[in-house]
Protein backbone atom coordinates (compact mmCIF):
# COMPACT_ATOMS: atom_id res chain seq x y z
CA UNK A 1 0.00 0.00 0.00
CA UNK A 2 1.31 3.32 -0.68
CA UNK A 3 1.81 5.86 1.97
CA UNK A 4 -0.73 8.20 0.33
CA UNK A 5 -3.18 5.89 0.36
CA UNK A 6 -2.66 4.84 4.08
CA UNK A 7 -3.42 8.58 4.68
CA UNK A 8 -6.68 8.60 2.72
CA UNK A 9 -7.50 5.70 4.67
CA UNK A 10 -6.38 6.83 7.94
CA UNK A 11 -8.25 10.08 6.93
CA UNK A 12 -11.51 8.75 5.92
CA UNK A 13 -11.73 6.66 9.58
CA UNK A 14 -11.71 2.77 8.18
CA UNK A 15 -9.35 0.46 7.98
CA UNK A 16 -8.42 -3.14 6.86
CA UNK A 17 -10.94 -4.70 9.35
CA UNK A 18 -14.43 -3.86 9.57
CA UNK A 19 -15.87 -0.44 10.70
CA UNK A 20 -14.64 2.68 11.30
CA UNK A 21 -11.23 3.76 13.39
CA UNK A 22 -12.31 7.16 13.55
CA UNK A 23 -13.98 6.94 17.42
CA UNK A 24 -11.27 5.57 18.68
CA UNK A 25 -8.95 7.92 17.49
CA UNK A 26 -11.09 10.64 18.55
CA UNK A 27 -11.18 9.14 21.91
CA UNK A 28 -7.36 8.80 22.28
CA UNK A 29 -7.06 12.50 21.26
CA UNK A 30 -9.29 13.75 24.09
CA UNK A 31 -7.32 11.77 26.75
CA UNK A 32 -3.96 13.08 25.18
CA UNK A 33 -5.03 16.40 25.41
CA UNK A 34 -5.88 16.17 28.76
CA UNK A 35 -2.90 14.54 29.73
CA UNK A 36 -1.34 17.51 27.83
CA UNK A 37 -2.85 20.69 28.77
CA UNK A 38 -2.75 19.41 32.69
CA UNK A 39 0.98 18.30 32.86
CA UNK A 40 2.10 21.79 30.81
CA UNK A 41 -0.25 23.58 33.47
CA UNK A 42 1.58 21.81 36.30
CA UNK A 43 5.13 22.42 35.08
CA UNK A 44 4.10 26.17 34.06
CA UNK A 45 2.74 26.35 37.51
CA UNK A 46 5.89 25.29 39.13
CA UNK A 47 7.81 27.42 37.27
CA UNK A 48 6.14 30.33 37.70
CA UNK A 49 6.39 29.53 41.83
CA UNK A 50 10.02 28.83 41.60
CA UNK A 51 11.05 32.31 39.13
CA UNK A 52 8.52 34.75 40.03
CA UNK A 53 5.82 33.93 43.03
CA UNK A 54 2.25 34.89 42.91
CA UNK A 55 1.21 38.25 43.41
CA UNK A 56 -0.13 38.82 47.15
CA UNK A 57 -2.92 40.63 46.33
CA UNK A 58 -4.49 37.89 44.42
CA UNK A 59 -8.13 37.36 46.44
CA UNK A 60 -8.48 41.26 45.58
CA UNK A 61 -7.12 40.89 41.82
CA UNK A 62 -9.97 37.89 41.19
CA UNK A 63 -13.04 40.48 42.45
CA UNK A 64 -11.85 42.81 39.95
CA UNK A 65 -13.96 42.38 35.66
CA UNK A 66 -10.66 43.70 34.62
CA UNK A 67 -8.80 40.93 35.23
CA UNK A 68 -11.31 38.44 34.05
CA UNK A 69 -11.02 40.18 30.85
CA UNK A 70 -7.51 40.17 30.99
CA UNK A 71 -7.46 36.19 31.05
CA UNK A 72 -9.82 35.96 28.75
CA UNK A 73 -7.51 36.63 26.00
CA UNK A 74 -5.88 33.17 26.94
CA UNK A 75 -8.58 31.18 27.66
CA UNK A 76 -10.31 31.87 24.20
CA UNK A 77 -6.85 31.52 22.54
CA UNK A 78 -6.33 28.40 24.38
CA UNK A 79 -9.64 26.47 23.63
CA UNK A 80 -9.26 27.86 20.02
CA UNK A 81 -5.83 26.29 19.59
CA UNK A 82 -7.02 23.28 21.03
CA UNK A 83 -10.07 22.78 18.68
CA UNK A 84 -7.66 23.31 15.61
CA UNK A 85 -5.14 20.84 17.28
CA UNK A 86 -7.49 18.08 17.48
CA UNK A 87 -8.13 18.43 14.03
CA UNK A 88 -4.77 18.57 13.16
CA UNK A 89 -3.97 15.26 15.33
CA UNK A 90 -5.80 13.13 12.59
CA UNK A 91 -4.01 12.88 9.05
CA UNK A 92 -5.18 14.79 5.98
CA UNK A 93 -7.30 16.63 8.03
CA UNK A 94 -7.59 20.43 7.30
CA UNK A 95 -8.22 23.20 9.49
CA UNK A 96 -11.09 24.87 8.00
CA UNK A 97 -12.78 28.45 7.75
CA UNK A 98 -13.89 27.99 11.01
CA UNK A 99 -10.97 26.81 13.02
CA UNK A 100 -9.27 29.60 11.67
CA UNK A 101 -11.26 32.22 12.58
CA UNK A 102 -11.44 30.78 16.17
CA UNK A 103 -7.79 31.17 15.88
CA UNK A 104 -7.83 35.06 14.65
CA UNK A 105 -10.73 36.22 17.07
CA UNK A 106 -8.93 36.67 20.20
CA UNK A 107 -6.02 38.70 18.98
CA UNK A 108 -8.19 40.90 17.34
CA UNK A 109 -10.85 41.40 19.74
CA UNK A 110 -7.89 42.38 21.54
CA UNK A 111 -6.64 44.61 19.45
CA UNK A 112 -10.37 46.26 19.10
CA UNK A 113 -10.20 46.84 23.12
CA UNK A 114 -6.28 48.10 23.41
CA UNK A 115 -7.36 50.57 20.05
CA UNK A 116 -10.29 51.82 21.86
CA UNK A 117 -8.54 52.43 24.91
CA UNK A 118 -5.96 53.96 23.50
CA UNK A 119 -8.22 56.50 21.77
CA UNK A 120 -9.89 57.24 25.10
CA UNK A 121 -6.87 58.06 26.86
CA UNK A 122 -4.71 61.53 26.97
CA UNK A 123 -2.03 61.21 24.47
CA UNK A 124 -0.03 61.90 27.45
CA UNK A 125 -1.07 58.08 28.76
CA UNK A 126 -0.98 56.46 25.49
CA UNK A 127 3.15 55.19 25.67
CA UNK A 128 2.61 54.04 29.55
CA UNK A 129 -0.29 52.35 28.64
CA UNK A 130 1.56 50.56 26.11
CA UNK A 131 4.59 49.59 27.39
CA UNK A 132 3.45 49.51 31.10
CA UNK A 133 6.43 49.10 33.52
CA UNK A 134 7.45 45.30 32.70
CA UNK A 135 7.50 45.52 28.81
CA UNK A 136 11.09 44.57 28.56
CA UNK A 137 10.96 41.28 30.01
CA UNK A 138 6.57 40.06 29.79
CA UNK A 139 6.96 38.60 26.55
CA UNK A 140 10.08 36.65 27.36
CA UNK A 141 8.60 35.99 30.58
CA UNK A 142 5.16 34.38 28.56
CA UNK A 143 7.37 32.58 26.28
CA UNK A 144 9.33 30.54 29.04
CA UNK A 145 6.34 29.69 30.88
CA UNK A 146 4.90 28.15 28.02
CA UNK A 147 7.65 25.67 27.36
CA UNK A 148 6.39 22.89 29.71
CA UNK A 149 3.19 23.60 27.58
CA UNK A 150 4.91 23.24 24.22
CA UNK A 151 6.54 19.87 25.00
CA UNK A 152 3.51 18.09 26.27
CA UNK A 153 1.51 19.47 23.66
CA UNK A 154 3.99 18.22 20.70
CA UNK A 155 3.67 14.89 22.72
CA UNK A 156 0.21 14.97 22.29
CA UNK A 157 0.70 15.29 18.28
CA UNK A 158 3.13 13.17 17.87
CA UNK A 159 1.61 10.23 19.06
CA UNK A 160 -1.44 10.70 17.02
CA UNK A 161 -1.23 10.85 13.23
CA UNK A 162 -0.83 14.62 11.89
CA UNK A 163 0.26 15.21 8.41
CA UNK A 164 0.35 18.84 8.35
CA UNK A 165 3.70 18.83 10.43
CA UNK A 166 4.42 23.09 10.42
CA UNK A 167 0.98 23.77 11.13
CA UNK A 168 0.66 21.17 14.26
CA UNK A 169 3.54 22.48 15.82
CA UNK A 170 2.48 25.88 15.18
CA UNK A 171 -0.68 25.44 16.39
CA UNK A 172 0.77 23.56 19.47
CA UNK A 173 2.67 26.32 20.05
CA UNK A 174 -0.23 28.71 20.25
CA UNK A 175 -1.92 26.48 22.97
CA UNK A 176 1.46 26.25 25.08
CA UNK A 177 2.16 30.17 24.50
CA UNK A 178 -1.55 30.93 25.76
CA UNK A 179 -1.37 28.69 28.66
CA UNK A 180 1.95 31.07 29.79
CA UNK A 181 -0.07 33.92 29.30
CA UNK A 182 -2.87 32.38 31.65
CA UNK A 183 -0.38 31.33 34.62
CA UNK A 184 1.56 34.44 34.05
CA UNK A 185 -1.44 36.37 34.56
CA UNK A 186 -1.39 35.01 38.23
CA UNK A 187 1.89 37.10 38.60
CA UNK A 188 1.96 40.11 36.16
CA UNK A 189 1.21 43.50 37.46
CA UNK A 190 0.01 44.91 34.28
CA UNK A 191 -3.92 45.90 33.79
CA UNK A 192 -4.25 47.68 30.69
CA UNK A 193 -5.71 45.81 27.42
CA UNK A 194 -3.23 47.73 24.87
CA UNK A 195 -0.52 46.22 27.03
CA UNK A 196 -2.25 43.06 26.64
CA UNK A 197 -2.39 43.64 23.02
CA UNK A 198 1.40 44.16 22.19
CA UNK A 199 3.07 42.13 25.05
CA UNK A 200 1.07 39.30 25.45
CA UNK A 201 0.29 38.77 22.11
CA UNK A 202 4.20 38.49 21.75
CA UNK A 203 4.51 36.34 24.08
CA UNK A 204 2.31 33.74 22.40
CA UNK A 205 3.52 34.22 19.07
CA UNK A 206 7.36 33.19 19.99
CA UNK A 207 6.50 29.87 21.29
CA UNK A 208 4.10 29.66 18.20
CA UNK A 209 7.14 30.15 16.02
CA UNK A 210 9.03 27.50 17.79
CA UNK A 211 6.78 25.06 17.39
CA UNK A 212 6.33 25.81 13.46
CA UNK A 213 9.89 25.72 13.49
CA UNK A 214 10.21 22.31 15.39
CA UNK A 215 7.35 20.80 14.02
CA UNK A 216 8.25 18.97 10.95
CA UNK A 217 11.23 17.80 12.57
CA UNK A 218 9.32 16.21 16.09
CA UNK A 219 6.39 15.39 14.90
CA UNK A 220 7.65 13.01 11.92
CA UNK A 221 5.95 9.64 11.83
Amino acid sequence: MKTIELVNMLAAGTGASSGPAQPVLVRNAAARMVVALASGLIGAALLLALLYGVRSDLHTLLLQPLFWMKVSFPLAAMLAGQWVASRLARPGVQVGLGPAAALLLPPVLLWLAGASWLALAPSSQRLDLLLGSSWEVCSANVALLSLPTLATMLWFLRGLAPTHLRAAGAVAGLVAGAQGVLVYSLYCVEMAPPFWGVWYVLGVALPTAAGALCGPRLLRW
